[in-house]
Protein backbone atom coordinates (compact mmCIF):
# COMPACT_ATOMS: atom_id res chain seq x y z
CA UNK A 1 0.00 0.00 0.00
CA UNK A 2 1.32 3.40 -1.02
CA UNK A 3 0.87 6.09 1.65
CA UNK A 4 1.45 9.81 1.13
CA UNK A 5 2.71 11.59 4.26
CA UNK A 6 2.26 15.36 4.00
CA UNK A 7 4.02 17.63 6.48
CA UNK A 8 6.56 14.86 6.96
CA UNK A 9 9.16 17.15 8.58
CA UNK A 10 6.90 17.94 11.55
CA UNK A 11 6.50 16.13 14.87
CA UNK A 12 4.01 13.50 13.71
CA UNK A 13 5.57 13.09 10.26
CA UNK A 14 9.01 12.48 11.72
CA UNK A 15 7.66 9.91 14.16
CA UNK A 16 6.03 8.07 11.24
CA UNK A 17 9.40 8.10 9.45
CA UNK A 18 11.05 6.49 12.48
CA UNK A 19 8.37 3.81 12.78
CA UNK A 20 8.19 3.09 9.04
CA UNK A 21 10.72 0.24 9.17
CA UNK A 22 8.25 -1.83 11.17
CA UNK A 23 5.60 -1.56 8.45
CA UNK A 24 7.11 -3.37 5.47
CA UNK A 25 3.71 -3.71 3.79
CA UNK A 26 3.56 0.08 3.34
CA UNK A 27 5.44 2.19 0.83
CA UNK A 28 5.77 5.75 2.11
CA UNK A 29 5.87 8.92 0.02
CA UNK A 30 7.25 11.65 2.29
CA UNK A 31 6.54 15.24 1.30
CA UNK A 32 6.76 18.65 2.86
CA UNK A 33 6.36 22.12 1.35
CA UNK A 34 9.47 21.70 -0.84
CA UNK A 35 8.23 18.46 -2.40
CA UNK A 36 4.51 19.24 -2.57
CA UNK A 37 2.76 22.55 -1.96
CA UNK A 38 -0.60 21.26 -0.77
CA UNK A 39 -2.10 24.77 -0.86
CA UNK A 40 -1.88 24.58 -4.68
CA UNK A 41 -4.71 22.40 -6.00
CA UNK A 42 -3.10 21.88 -9.41
CA UNK A 43 0.12 20.59 -7.85
CA UNK A 44 -1.86 18.25 -5.62
CA UNK A 45 -3.79 16.89 -8.64
CA UNK A 46 -0.56 16.42 -10.61
CA UNK A 47 1.04 14.59 -7.69
CA UNK A 48 -1.90 12.22 -7.39
CA UNK A 49 -1.86 11.50 -11.13
CA UNK A 50 1.86 10.75 -11.01
CA UNK A 51 2.04 8.70 -7.79
CA UNK A 52 -1.54 7.43 -7.28
CA UNK A 53 -1.35 6.97 -3.47
CA UNK A 54 -3.75 4.57 -1.77
CA UNK A 55 -3.90 6.67 1.39
CA UNK A 56 -2.89 10.10 2.69
CA UNK A 57 -1.95 10.90 6.27
CA UNK A 58 -2.06 14.69 6.44
CA UNK A 59 0.44 15.73 9.11
CA UNK A 60 0.75 19.26 7.69
CA UNK A 61 -0.72 22.03 9.85
CA UNK A 62 -0.33 25.64 10.86
CA UNK A 63 -0.03 25.30 14.65
CA UNK A 64 1.14 28.74 15.83
CA UNK A 65 -1.98 29.26 17.92
CA UNK A 66 -1.24 32.84 19.02
CA UNK A 67 0.28 34.06 15.74
CA UNK A 68 -2.83 32.79 13.95
CA UNK A 69 -4.83 35.61 15.53
CA UNK A 70 -2.93 38.00 13.23
CA UNK A 71 -2.23 35.51 10.44
CA UNK A 72 -5.71 34.17 9.80
CA UNK A 73 -5.19 33.96 6.04
CA UNK A 74 -2.12 31.73 6.43
CA UNK A 75 -3.82 29.56 9.05
CA UNK A 76 -6.82 28.98 6.78
CA UNK A 77 -4.58 28.38 3.77
CA UNK A 78 -2.80 25.47 5.48
CA UNK A 79 -5.49 24.16 7.84
CA UNK A 80 -8.51 24.45 5.54
CA UNK A 81 -7.74 25.12 1.84
CA UNK A 82 -4.84 22.64 1.69
CA UNK A 83 -6.99 20.01 3.42
CA UNK A 84 -9.74 20.64 0.89
CA UNK A 85 -7.24 20.12 -1.95
CA UNK A 86 -6.05 16.82 -0.49
CA UNK A 87 -9.55 15.57 0.34
CA UNK A 88 -10.90 16.41 -3.13
CA UNK A 89 -7.94 14.68 -4.79
CA UNK A 90 -8.52 11.66 -2.55
CA UNK A 91 -12.21 11.57 -3.42
CA UNK A 92 -11.49 11.76 -7.16
CA UNK A 93 -8.80 9.06 -7.07
CA UNK A 94 -10.46 6.73 -4.57
CA UNK A 95 -7.72 7.22 -1.99
CA UNK A 96 -8.29 7.21 1.78
CA UNK A 97 -7.42 10.29 3.85
CA UNK A 98 -6.49 10.60 7.51
CA UNK A 99 -6.86 14.18 8.71
CA UNK A 100 -5.33 15.21 12.04
CA UNK A 101 -7.45 17.66 13.99
CA UNK A 102 -7.39 19.13 17.48
CA UNK A 103 -9.10 19.41 20.85
CA UNK A 104 -9.33 23.16 20.13
CA UNK A 105 -12.42 22.56 17.98
CA UNK A 106 -14.31 22.48 21.31
CA UNK A 107 -15.01 25.52 23.48
CA UNK A 108 -13.45 23.90 26.56
CA UNK A 109 -16.51 24.67 28.69
CA UNK A 110 -17.33 20.99 29.31
CA UNK A 111 -16.68 19.24 32.61
CA UNK A 112 -16.80 15.68 31.23
CA UNK A 113 -14.61 14.25 28.45
CA UNK A 114 -15.64 15.27 24.95
CA UNK A 115 -17.10 12.60 22.67
CA UNK A 116 -16.86 12.81 18.88
CA UNK A 117 -20.49 13.88 18.45
CA UNK A 118 -20.31 16.85 20.86
CA UNK A 119 -21.04 20.23 19.30
CA UNK A 120 -17.99 22.01 17.87
CA UNK A 121 -17.46 25.54 19.14
CA UNK A 122 -13.98 26.79 18.16
CA UNK A 123 -13.05 30.06 19.86
CA UNK A 124 -9.68 31.02 18.31
CA UNK A 125 -8.63 31.59 14.69
CA UNK A 126 -6.44 28.48 14.84
CA UNK A 127 -9.37 26.42 16.16
CA UNK A 128 -11.72 27.82 13.53
CA UNK A 129 -9.27 27.04 10.73
CA UNK A 130 -8.89 23.43 11.95
CA UNK A 131 -12.68 23.10 12.15
CA UNK A 132 -12.90 24.33 8.55
CA UNK A 133 -10.41 21.60 7.61
CA UNK A 134 -12.66 18.96 9.18
CA UNK A 135 -15.63 20.34 7.25
CA UNK A 136 -13.64 20.21 3.99
CA UNK A 137 -12.90 16.50 4.49
CA UNK A 138 -16.56 15.72 5.17
CA UNK A 139 -17.72 17.85 2.22
CA UNK A 140 -15.35 16.08 -0.19
CA UNK A 141 -17.02 12.70 0.21
CA UNK A 142 -13.64 10.99 0.42
CA UNK A 143 -13.28 7.81 2.46
CA UNK A 144 -11.71 9.24 5.56
CA UNK A 145 -11.08 9.39 9.25
CA UNK A 146 -10.56 12.58 11.22
CA UNK A 147 -8.50 12.10 14.38
CA UNK A 148 -8.71 14.84 17.01
CA UNK A 149 -5.75 14.90 19.35
CA UNK A 150 -4.38 17.17 22.08
CA UNK A 151 -1.19 18.67 23.53
CA UNK A 152 1.09 16.95 21.03
CA UNK A 153 4.82 16.57 21.74
CA UNK A 154 7.69 14.45 20.43
CA UNK A 155 11.46 14.18 20.20
CA UNK A 156 11.23 16.39 17.09
CA UNK A 157 10.42 20.05 16.56
CA UNK A 158 9.41 22.59 19.18
CA UNK A 159 7.05 21.55 21.95
CA UNK A 160 6.20 21.94 25.62
CA UNK A 161 8.59 19.24 26.85
CA UNK A 162 11.59 20.83 25.14
CA UNK A 163 10.57 24.28 26.35
CA UNK A 164 10.25 23.14 29.96
CA UNK A 165 13.58 21.28 29.86
CA UNK A 166 15.33 24.31 28.37
CA UNK A 167 13.93 26.94 30.73
CA UNK A 168 13.96 24.59 33.71
CA UNK A 169 17.72 24.19 33.31
CA UNK A 170 18.19 27.97 33.04
CA UNK A 171 15.88 29.27 35.78
CA UNK A 172 15.07 28.55 39.41
CA UNK A 173 11.30 29.07 39.08
CA UNK A 174 8.81 28.64 36.22
CA UNK A 175 5.19 29.80 36.33
CA UNK A 176 2.77 27.40 34.63
CA UNK A 177 -1.04 27.57 34.42
CA UNK A 178 -2.94 25.04 36.51
CA UNK A 179 -6.53 25.74 35.38
CA UNK A 180 -6.33 24.40 31.81
CA UNK A 181 -6.90 20.65 31.80
CA UNK A 182 -6.42 18.09 29.03
CA UNK A 183 -4.08 15.23 28.15
CA UNK A 184 -0.53 15.37 26.75
CA UNK A 185 -0.10 13.16 23.67
CA UNK A 186 3.15 11.59 22.50
CA UNK A 187 3.27 11.93 18.71
CA UNK A 188 5.01 8.55 18.50
CA UNK A 189 1.99 6.85 20.15
CA UNK A 190 -0.38 8.63 17.77
CA UNK A 191 1.78 7.71 14.75
CA UNK A 192 1.79 4.03 15.75
CA UNK A 193 -1.96 4.09 16.28
CA UNK A 194 -2.58 5.53 12.80
CA UNK A 195 -0.28 3.03 11.07
CA UNK A 196 -1.83 0.13 12.99
CA UNK A 197 -5.48 0.98 12.35
CA UNK A 198 -5.12 2.19 8.75
CA UNK A 199 -5.92 -1.08 6.91
CA UNK A 200 -9.02 -1.71 9.04
CA UNK A 201 -10.17 1.91 8.74
CA UNK A 202 -9.75 1.80 4.96
CA UNK A 203 -11.80 -1.38 4.80
CA UNK A 204 -14.85 0.30 6.32
CA UNK A 205 -15.32 2.70 3.36
CA UNK A 206 -16.69 5.37 5.61
CA UNK A 207 -16.24 8.86 7.02
CA UNK A 208 -15.51 8.66 10.74
CA UNK A 209 -14.27 10.96 13.49
CA UNK A 210 -12.13 9.63 16.35
CA UNK A 211 -10.41 11.00 19.43
CA UNK A 212 -6.87 9.99 20.35
CA UNK A 213 -4.71 11.23 23.19
CA UNK A 214 -2.73 9.41 25.81
CA UNK A 215 -4.66 8.09 28.80
CA UNK A 216 -5.22 10.15 31.92
CA UNK A 217 -5.80 13.80 32.71
CA UNK A 218 -3.39 16.62 33.54
CA UNK A 219 -3.15 20.38 33.80
CA UNK A 220 -0.25 22.19 32.13
CA UNK A 221 1.13 22.54 35.68
CA UNK A 222 0.96 18.75 36.18
CA UNK A 223 2.61 18.23 32.79
CA UNK A 224 5.42 20.66 33.64
CA UNK A 225 5.97 19.08 37.08
CA UNK A 226 6.29 15.64 35.47
CA UNK A 227 8.77 16.89 32.86
CA UNK A 228 11.02 18.55 35.45
CA UNK A 229 10.85 15.57 37.79
CA UNK A 230 11.53 12.94 35.09
CA UNK A 231 14.33 15.06 33.60
CA UNK A 232 16.05 15.35 36.98
CA UNK A 233 16.13 19.15 36.69
CA UNK A 234 16.21 21.34 39.82
CA UNK A 235 13.50 23.95 39.23
CA UNK A 236 10.40 25.02 41.15
CA UNK A 237 7.18 24.90 39.11
CA UNK A 238 4.79 27.51 40.43
CA UNK A 239 1.06 27.10 39.62
CA UNK A 240 -0.70 30.21 38.32
CA UNK A 241 -4.21 30.91 36.93
CA UNK A 242 -4.63 31.60 33.22
CA UNK A 243 -5.56 35.23 33.92
CA UNK A 244 -1.98 35.80 35.14
CA UNK A 245 -0.54 34.56 31.84
CA UNK A 246 -2.64 36.24 29.12
CA UNK A 247 -2.06 35.18 25.51
CA UNK A 248 -3.57 36.45 22.23
CA UNK A 249 -5.57 33.26 21.55
CA UNK A 250 -8.13 31.87 23.98
CA UNK A 251 -7.45 28.28 25.11
CA UNK A 252 -9.99 25.62 26.06
CA UNK A 253 -10.08 25.32 29.85
CA UNK A 254 -11.16 21.67 29.66
CA UNK A 255 -10.36 19.59 26.59
CA UNK A 256 -10.14 16.00 27.81
CA UNK A 257 -11.05 13.67 24.94
CA UNK A 258 -13.12 10.51 25.37
CA UNK A 259 -11.30 7.71 23.50
CA UNK A 260 -13.87 4.93 23.92
CA UNK A 261 -14.77 4.85 20.23
CA UNK A 262 -11.26 4.36 18.82
CA UNK A 263 -10.46 1.74 21.47
CA UNK A 264 -13.69 -0.16 20.75
CA UNK A 265 -13.50 -0.03 16.94
CA UNK A 266 -9.83 -1.00 16.63
CA UNK A 267 -9.12 -2.88 19.89
CA UNK A 268 -6.10 -0.69 20.67
CA UNK A 269 -4.28 -0.08 23.95
CA UNK A 270 -3.38 3.55 24.72
CA UNK A 271 -0.40 4.35 26.97
CA UNK A 272 -0.72 6.52 30.11
CA UNK A 273 0.50 10.07 29.48
CA UNK A 274 3.19 10.09 32.15
CA UNK A 275 4.73 6.81 30.91
CA UNK A 276 5.00 8.27 27.40
CA UNK A 277 6.54 11.51 28.69
CA UNK A 278 9.22 9.40 30.36
CA UNK A 279 9.96 7.55 27.10
CA UNK A 280 10.21 10.81 25.15
CA UNK A 281 12.57 12.40 27.69
CA UNK A 282 14.74 9.28 27.63
CA UNK A 283 15.05 9.69 23.87
CA UNK A 284 15.88 13.38 24.20
CA UNK A 285 18.57 12.70 26.80
CA UNK A 286 20.10 9.70 25.00
CA UNK A 287 23.59 10.28 23.53
CA UNK A 288 23.39 11.27 19.87
CA UNK A 289 25.08 8.70 17.63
Amino acid sequence: MKILITGSNGQLGNEIRELAGGYKHYKFLYTDINELNITNSDKVKDFFLLHNPDAIINCAAYTAVDKAENEAETAYLVNALAVENLANAAAQSGAFIVQISTDYVYSGKNFTPYVETDTLNPVSVYAQSKTAGEEAVKRSGANSIIIRTSWLYSAFGNNFIKTMMKYGAERDVLNVVFDQVGTPTYARDLAKCILDILPLAMGTKSEEVYHYSNEGVASWYDFAKAIIEISGIECLINPIPTKEYPLPAERPFYSVLDKSKIKKDFAIQIPYWRDSVKLCIQRLKAPKL
